[in-house]
């Protein structure tokens, strides 16, 4: 590991509000190409923090929206959480606190910027979620799943009152740009607890994904994930469509 690098991660831990690393530090910030380029060496990648650290981010961001939006219904909460837990989301949160240049990837990989890109960060924040978890239990985990969304709190009083749809119509129409469009793209799970996934697109480009228990509430988390990207200034405008 270069000096950048642990230069990165010493800046990132001080960002997470950390003293010291935790056990699975270096696991959670080490990608899939890096391993395999030192597959010799056994070194372990984050894909399987990831898979824990999805789980943990959920229960603590769902905890967090209970305890902000006490009276809502489920459509309301499921709206929130897709404003705040969405790969964008987290992406940007990755971006903003200097997550990629902590992230150990292989020599070719790197030279495609892999990094930085979204899918990539927003499994290293997942992976990073686990890595606190299995340290410090519920109680860190819930402390950095504050810190990783709480950019994204301001929108949701907004969220709350409005259906998230239509909010993300009026938005981005007032900036010139053309309606949403909504796009299934997976219908998952077994007969009695299927799950649906949409996409969101705005001047082409999909901005939001959101999942629900039927079509219409996925549609609505995805609405709420694009709501909270345009409305920090993302719209696309007139000029984007058709690129």
């Amino acid at each position: 590991m270069d000096k950048t690098t642990e230069s990165a991660r010493a800046a990132l831990l001080s960002r997470l509000g950390l003293e010291q690393a935790p056990r699975h530090f270096d696991e959670a910030l080490t990608h899939s190409s890096y391993a395999n380029e030192h597959r010799a060496q056994r070194i372990p990648d984050n894909q399987r923090l990831e898979f824990l650290g999805d789980a943990v981010l959920d229960l603590c961001v769902s905890e967090l929206l209970l305890e902000k939006l006490h009276d809502s219904d489920e459509g309301v909460l499921s709206r929130a959480y897709g404003a705040l837990v969405n790969g964008e989301s987290l992406a940007r949160w990755a971006r903003e606190n200097g997550v990629g240049p902590a992230l150990l990837v292989g020599r070719g990989a790197a030279s495609t910027g892999i990094s930085e890109r979204t899918n990539v960060l927003a499994d290293t924040v997942e992976a990073l979620v686990a890595a606190i978890y299995l340290d410090e239990g519920l109680v860190g985990a819930r402390r950095v799943a504050s810190l990783i969304v709480e950019g994204g709190l301001g929108d949701i009083a907004e969220l709350s009152r409005r259906d998230a749809k239509t909010a993300l119509q009026e938005l981005v129409q007032a900036g010139g740009a053309a309606a949403p469009a909504y796009r299934l793209l997976a219908v998952e799970g077994p007969d009695h607890d299927r799950q649906f996934l949409v996409a969101v697109e705005i001047a082409g480009k999909k901005l939001g994904e959101g999942r629900g228990r039927t079509k219409k509430l996925a549609e609505q988390a995805a609405a709420a994930a694009a709501f909270a990207i345009v409305s920090k200034g993302d719209a696309p405008t007139p000029s984007d469509e058709g690129e």
